[in-house]
């Protein structure tokens, strides 16, 4: 299982950026898709996980009505679409691959396949 997570930068409060996760290796049927964030000094977070195949769909309080997941089989990728972004939402982003039920989905310690970070910067 590969994954390459893409997309961030720099960009003003209230702005909107896409991150891009390709992945390899995955079984649609099988697996989830999520992204975290982490930020220097605090914990990784969940931000918003969905299954690959369609259906369920997750998202944290803190980002719910300005991210929204989405995915492209064909390209096998999934997106983050980053929207009215803060500068609380300043953290490396990574995306993971997780088989467990989607009352799992915001433990980190479910997934075990994990991509590179990308850093999005937020300026006030």
């Amino acid at each position: 299982v590969q994954l390459q997570a893409s997309g961030g930068g720099l960009v003003q409060a209230g702005g909107s950026l896409r991150l891009s996760c390709v992945h390899s290796g995955l079984t649609f049927g099988s697996y989830a898709l999520g992204w975290f964030r982490q930020a220097p000094g605090k914990e990784r977070e969940f931000v918003t996980a969905t299954r690959l195949s369609g259906g369920t769909t997750r998202y944290a309080d803190s980002v719910k009505g300005r991210f929204t997941i989405s995915r492209d089989n064909a390209k096998n990728t999934v997106y983050l679409q980053m929207n009215s972004l803060k500068p609380e939402d300043t953290a490396f982003y990574y995306c993971a691959a997780t088989r467990s039920n989607s009352g799992s989905w915001g433990i980190p310690a479910r997934y075990p396949h994990w991509g590179q970070g990308t850093l999005v910067t937020v300026s006030s």
